[in-house]
């Protein structure tokens, strides 16, 4: 709980101690472990001049120190002001007003409805704090700020004041103490015990007499010599050099800068208010605290969205993976498979294309017979893949290319020597592409595919009876072993 209040001092007040005829102007900057003064200054003679003329002076200072935005927290005069101090044990907070306008009227001497008066608990004790005024002293004081131009947040007194600025910054006091500050021409003495949260009176400057009943009031030891009011109030860490803690300006302007403090984080003052509430302007953070608190869980909200993402997305990711390591033998297998099917396919492929080779060769001779018919015969024959290289000799020889390119097996034939006259007929040497069964399998060089026959056909030799034309057996790719009976 202390944490959180101390994330909520922080603040800037403006206080003004309303003195016979002058105004004590402090601003006042407020943070969790730190105050610090940002300016003061004195307004005379504001009960004699017009509002506006002394408005437009305190106006021009606080837009110079940039708080003019800030509503003030008004100090009335201390013998404007009855202070009482309740004991209302068993009373809940929801029920403390209702027992407290109960017994409004014997507090002052006024008529009844001639009061406006402000409550509140002082820590969790049962002692309340009630501060009294007259209303035609708050109404005076409120229209003449209003004619000013001042806006005002609350009129307050010095017991409420003082009681939440030495608590602003520290926890305050942690024993038993008594104190006196000057209001001209009478003191107040201020004190707080375990016997009285909180103890003010005001008495004519009788001294040590008035000490001693305090004292005596407050139970505490005799002879307790009070404490110096500035040395309660948080030291200012900034400050301008007509307010240095060390110096009397500081202990004359005391109240004034009292005011400021609690005014700075009013959340965490003691509501001393006496200005009715349909004249209070606010500058408040506290109704900011809503919006920061919404906004933080928004913010939180976000980030927690951010991070579930990310953590979905790398818990998503890490499935993935897993699923990869656990499958991925599998898809290795699958491509080994793969390799091996795409292997064996080529294989069979290729038995089946050198199998057809036979077929296709023993096709091809059987054409060039029917091309060249008796009494023609052929002495050479170079049969490979993709072409075809015949000599021999026939009656006529002209239209033997025209024969050649007419057959489906081959095309684009033509004489590699010029036809020779033999006493026989027309020798002659062709050569053509086949169109069947000539693309070569596998790579294998036409040269080791080539079918040899008989030697090659010179023209000067008479024709010779040779032996039917064997055809050559094929290469076999590498990994192949020819089996069977000559198949």
């Amino acid at each position: 709980m202390d944490g959180f209040r101390k994330w909520l001092t922080f603040g800037t007040g403006v206080g003004i101690e309303v003195r016979d005829n002058e105004l004590q102007v402090t601003i006042v900057r407020a943070r969790p472990s730190e105050t610090g003064v940002l300016g003061s200054a004195t307004v005379t003679d504001f009960k004699t001049r017009p509002a506006a003329e002394w408005g437009a002076e305190l106006i021009a200072f606080l837009k110079k120190l940039g708080a003019a935005h800030i509503a003030t927290t008004v100090l009335l005069p201390r013998h404007d002001v009855i202070v009482r101090s309740l004991q209302m044990p068993g009373v809940s907070d929801r029920d403390l007003e209702a027992a407290i306008r109960l017994q409004i009227d014997s507090l002052h001497p006024f008529a009844e409805d001639d009061v406006y008066f402000s409550f509140a608990r002082v820590g969790k004790t049962a002692n309340i704090l009630v501060g009294i005024s007259r209303r035609e002293v708050v109404d005076a004081l409120s229209t003449m700020f209003a004619e000013a131009g001042i806006k005002v947040a609350s009129l307050t007194f010095s017991t409420a004041a003082i009681y939440s600025a030495i608590r602003l910054i520290g926890p305050g006091p942690q024993s038993g103490f008594v104190t006196v500050y000057e209001w001209q021409p009478d003191i107040e003495i201020y004190g707080e015990s375990e016997a009285k949260p909180v103890f003010a009176a005001s008495f004519p400057p009788i001294g040590n007499r008035a000490i001693a009943l305090a004292v005596s009031e407050l139970r505490l030891e005799p002879g307790t010599e009070p404490v110096p009011f500035v040395d309660l109030l948080p030291k200012p860490t900034v400050f301008p050099a007509n307010h240095d803690p060390s110096t009397p300006a500081f202990t004359e302007n005391a109240l004034a800068y009292a005011t400021a403090v609690s005014g700075a984080c009013p959340w965490l003052s003691l509501d001393g208010n006496l200005l009715p509430p349909e004249r209070r302007r606010s500058h408040s953070r506290a109704r900011l605290i809503p919006t920061f608190s919404l906004a933080t869980i928004l913010v939180l909200m976000l980030g927690a969205l951010a991070a579930q993402s990310k953590w979905a997305d790398g818990r998503y990711l890490g499935v993935l993976q897993h699923e990869i390591r656990k499958h991925e033998p599998k898809a290795r297998q699958l491509d080994t498979l793969d390799k091996r099917i795409t292997d064996t396919r080529t294989k069979t492929q290729l038995l089946d294309d050198y199998r057809r080779r036979a077929k296709h060769d023993m096709d091809a001779l059987a054409e060039i017979t029917k091309l060249i018919p008796p009494p023609g015969w052929v002495g050479s024959l170079e049969l490979d893949r993709n072409s075809l290289q015949i000599a021999g000799e026939t009656d006529q020889a002209e239209g033997l290319l025209k024969s050649i390119d007419a057959s489906p097996l081959f095309e684009k034939s033509e004489f590699t020597m010029p036809i020779t006259r033999t006493p026989g007929g027309q020798a002659f040497r062709i050569r053509a592409l086949r169109t069947v069964g000539g693309a070569p399998v596998g790579g294998a060089p036409a040269a080791e595919q080539s079918v040899q026959e008989t030697p090659a056909f010179y023209p000067q030799q008479q024709p010779v009876s040779t032996p039917p034309p064997t055809v050559a057996q094929p290469v076999l790719p590498p990994g192949f072993v020819q089996s069977g009976g000559g198949k």
